[in-house]
C-alpha cells in the first residue's frame, strides 16, 4: 500500500456567506507515518484567565484556620477543602497555590488610600500585578497583563488573537470608578500594553458571532441567524464533501463538533427568544441574548471558551466572573444574601461559613468548564491537557480589602509543563506575581520579569 504525506491543513477554515467554519482538531490533519510532535498540527497551549471578585472566606483568619480553601497537606495527594470539593475528580490535573500577596493592588501612598480605592484596582493588578496609576483621565497606566502577553506572542497564529469575556456588564473604560480611578482599572481584567485596557463581553450572542463572523464587522451588523436558522446551512454542501475524505473517527468528530456549535446557538436563541417575550427582566439594560440565570449565563461563556479553544479559532481568554461591588443573588448555591454584602462578613463566622458556601458555587462553574476541557479530544490527549486555567481573586480577606493569602488555582497540563495534583504552600510575602511569571515560562514566554515578581514558583 503506497501512504503519501499529504494531509488537511490545522488552518482549515469552511467558508459561507457571512460565516467562517474553524475546524477541530483531525487526525488527517497530520501527515501518515508523522509523529504530531514534526508538524504544524501540534496543540500549541491554550490560556484561560478567570477572576472572581473580592476574595474568598478561606483567606480569612478563620477561614484559613477552617482551612475553608487552602489544603492542610503540602506536596500531593492533598485532601480536597470544602470551596474546592467540586475539583476532586480533576485532581491530576489541579496545581493549588497558597499564601501569595498582591502588593500593587494596596494603597502605596496615603493619597492612593480612600473609600473605594481598592475596589477600584484590584482588577488591573489580577493579570498584570502592575500598581496602577491613580488618575480619572486619559492618562491611565497599568498591564501589560499576562493573557495578552501570550496574545501578542502566538495569536497571530489563529484567526482571533485572544477574546475578552465577563458576566455582568461592565460599562465604561473612562469615566471615574471610585477615588479618582478610571473605570478602566475596574471594568477590565486584561490590558494589551500599560495604557491600553481591553473592554470585556456579556452577550453571548456577540461572542459567537465574533467566533464565526467571515471578515470584520460583520458580527456587529446584527446576528449570523435568525431564530430558527443556523450559521451551519451555509456550509452544509461543504460539510457534506469534507466529510467524504475522512476516516470514521474525524466524521464522528467533525460531527461532535457541529453539535456542539449548533447546541450553543440554539441555547442563544432560546434567550433570545425568551428575553424578547418578557416584560420584566432579571438584569435590566443587559443584552437580549444575556439568560436572567446566572448558572445559565456562565455555563453558556464558559461552553462558547471551550468551543473557541477547540476549532483553535483562539488560545487566548479571560473571564471576569463578577464585579467587587454587585449586589447579585445567587439563589442556585442556596445562599440568599447579596455578594456584596455577605464579603463584608464583619468576622463573623456564621456569615463567613456563608460566605464559603458562595465561593464553592462559583469554583463549581470553573469545575464545569475543566469537565468539557477534559472531555474534548485534542491531538494527542485532550484540550485540558493542553491548557492552563487560572482561577482566583486579586483580593484575599474581602471584609478588610487585605490583599494577601490570595485563593488561587491552576488547572491542566500545559502541553506535559504542570504535572498537577500539588497543593504549595509559598513562603510568607510572595509575591503573587512570581505565579504570573512561572506560567509566562511554562507556556513559552520568557519574560524577566511581571510587575512586583522576584522569581519563580516551584510548580
Amino acid at each position: 500500500m503506497f501512504i503519501t504525506k499529504k494531509h488537511l491543513s490545522r488552518r482549515t477554515i469552511l467558508r459561507g456567506f457571512g460565516i467562517s467554519l474553524a475546524l477541530p482538531f483531525l487526525d488527517s490533519m497530520v501527515p501518515a507515518r508523522t509523529l504530531l510532535s514534526r508538524t504544524a498540527a501540534v496543540p500549541r497551549a491554550r490560556l484561560a484567565a478567570i477572576e472572581m471578585v473580592h476574595g474568598a472566606a478561606g483567606s480569612t483568619a478563620i477561614g484559613r484556620a477552617r482551612n475553608y480553601w487552602s489544603p492542610v497537606q503540602d506536596g500531593a495527594n492533598f485532601e480536597f477543602t470544602p470551596t474546592l470539593k467540586s475539583l476532586e475528580p480533576l485532581r491530576e490535573y489541579l496545581t493549588v497555590i497558597s499564601g501569595t500577596d498582591l502588593q500593587n493592588a494596596t494603597s502605596l501612598s496615603p493619597a492612593e488610600d480612600g473609600a473605594m480605592a481598592d475596589h477600584a484596582r484590584s482588577s488591573a493588578v489580577f493579570l498584570t500585578a502592575a500598581h496602577p496609576k491613580m488618575t480619572e483621565g486619559s492618562d491611565i497606566q497599568s498591564g501589560p497583563s499576562i493573557d495578552q502577553l501570550y496574545a501578542h506572542r502566538f495569536g497571530g497564529e489563529t484567526p482571533l488573537g485572544s477574546i475578552q469575556l465577563c458576566i455582568e456588564n461592565m460599562g465604561s473604560l473612562s469615566g471615574g470608578c471610585g477615588h479618582t480611578y478610571s473605570c478602566a482599572y475596574t471594568n477590565t481584567i486584561s490590558w494589551a500594553s500599560p495604557t491600553k485596557p481591553l473592554p470585556m463581553e456579556p452577550a453571548p450572542r456577540a461572542v459567537f458571532d465574533r467566533l464565526f463572523a467571515n471578515g470584520p464587522g460583520v458580527g456587529q451588523r446584527g446576528p449570523l441567524t435568525r431564530e430558527s436558522g443556523s450559521i451551519l446551512d451555509a456550509v452544509i454542501d461543504k460539510v457534506a464533501g469534507l466529510k467524504t475524505g475522512l476516516g470514521s473517527t474525524d466524521r464522528n468528530r467533525l460531527s461532535e463538533f457541529l453539535d456542539a456549535v449548533r447546541d450553543i446557538e440554539c441555547r442563544i436563541q432560546k434567550v433570545e427568544k425568551d428575553n424578547s417575550s418578557r416584560q420584566v427582566h432579571a438584569l435590566p439594560g443587559a443584552p437580549v441574548s444575556v439568560p436572567d440565570s446566572f448558572d445559565e449565563h456562565v455555563k453558556l461563556m464558559f461552553d462558547l471558551q471551550v468551543l473557541a479553544f477547540m476549532g483553535d479559532m483562539t488560545r487566548v481568554s479571560s473571564f471576569k466572573m463578577g464585579v467587587d461591588r454587585s449586589s447579585r443573588v445567587y439563589p442556585e448555591s442556596g445562599v440568599s444574601v447579596p455578594f456584596h454584602a455577605l464579603s463584608h462578613h464583619r468576622e463573623d463566622p456564621q456569615k463567613i461559613e456563608e460566605f464559603a458556601k458562595l465561593n464553592q458555587y462559583h469554583v463549581s462553574k470553573v469545575a464545569h468548564f475543566l469537565e468539557r476541557l477534559r472531555e474534548t479530544p485534542d491531538g494527542d490527549g485532550n484540550l485540558l491537557d493542553h491548557s492552563v486555567v487560572l482561577y482566583g481573586s486579586p483580593m484575599g480577606d474581602s471584609h478588610v480589602h487585605e490583599h494577601k493569602f490570595l485563593p488561587l488555582f491552576l488547572a491542566g497540563h500545559a502541553n506535559g509543563g504542570l504535572k498537577g495534583n500539588l497543593h504549595l504552600r509559598c513562603a510568607p510575602g510572595t509575591p503573587m506575581a512570581n505565579v504570573l511569571l512561572t506560567l509566562m515560562h511554562k507556556v513559552g514566554i520568557e519574560a524577566e520579569h511581571i510587575g512586583d515578581s522576584t522569581g519563580e514558583v516551584a510548580i
